[in-house]
């Protein structure tokens, strides 16, 4: 079976996984406001683990340590720029009644499931069965990503409708990243090298700036550490996809 088939089926899969958020519609309002800080702890320690245990040693790998740092600290200030530019753009002088930080998630996922895209389009060209065994690895950290970020709009200010028709929207990016892998065999080892450090940066700002100051808005101890212990589940979970990719 040709490879682009291959590729394209199996990321046009991976986005349809955003629709995992379609559960979340019959949930009473009431009840998703006692999960939104859970998901978003959920999102915050995916991303946290995405960047620290997969991105960067991934792009270590290959790349001098030093200039690994440089590219997340490029990624870091690019999306913190981003952001000041929408929050100026959205905010000022007006209500904003979405937050920033949901704009930023929706930028961050897109370009997370880009690069989803170039590792799927990267494992096909190599090995089909070894483009199989990935796409499964991506979508077991795809369905507690999804659900997180599904979680972290809601939270920022999005409708239910709205928030799982941007969150599909933003999932499409990785069948152009299969595309463009495909397309770019020869260079796709660049693009990663270059693109991952950067997506970690990205991730890294996101957590650290947006959602972890979010869930430690409550200060009932008992929450608080649900929300912690929630986060470090999110951590555990990439940590387990390492040995799922690994092996």
């Amino acid at each position: 079976m040709n490879v682009l088939f291959w590729i394209m089926a199996s990321t046009f899969f991976v986005s349809l996984l955003s629709l995992i958020g379609i559960i979340t519609l019959s949930m009473k309002d009431r009840l998703l406001e006692k999960i939104l800080s859970y998901l978003v702890a959920l999102s915050a320690g995916a991303l946290m683990g995405g960047a620290f245990l997969h991105l960067i040693p991934e792009a270590a790998q290959s790349i001098a340590i030093y200039d690994v740092c440089c590219y997340v600290l490029v990624g870091f200030g690019f999306f913190f720029m981003i952001e000041k530019i929408l929050h100026w753009h959205h905010c000022h002088k007006h209500k904003c009644t979405v937050h920033t930080f949901a704009y930023m998630n929706l930028f961050g996922d897109a370009a997370h499931n880009f690069i989803d895209g170039l590792i799927i389009a990267a494992s096909f060209i190599t090995d089909i069965h070894l483009g199989i065994v990935t796409t499964f690895a991506i979508i077991l950290h795809e369905i507690p990503q999804e659900i997180g970020d599904f979680g972290v709009l809601i939270y920022g200010g999005f409708k239910k409708s709205k928030a799982l028709a941007f969150n599909f929207i933003t999932a499409l990016t990785s069948i152009l990243g299969g595309i463009f892998g495909y397309f770019l065999a020869s260079y796709i080892e660049i693009s990663l090298l270059v693109l991952l450090p950067f997506a970690a940066g990205g991730f890294i700002y996101i957590s650290a700036s947006d959602l972890i100051p979010e869930i430690k808005k409550d200060d009932a101890i008992k929450k608080s550490l649900l929300n912690f212990s929630v986060f470090v589940i999110g951590i555990l979970i990439m940590y387990a996809v390492k040995f799922v990719v690994s092996g």
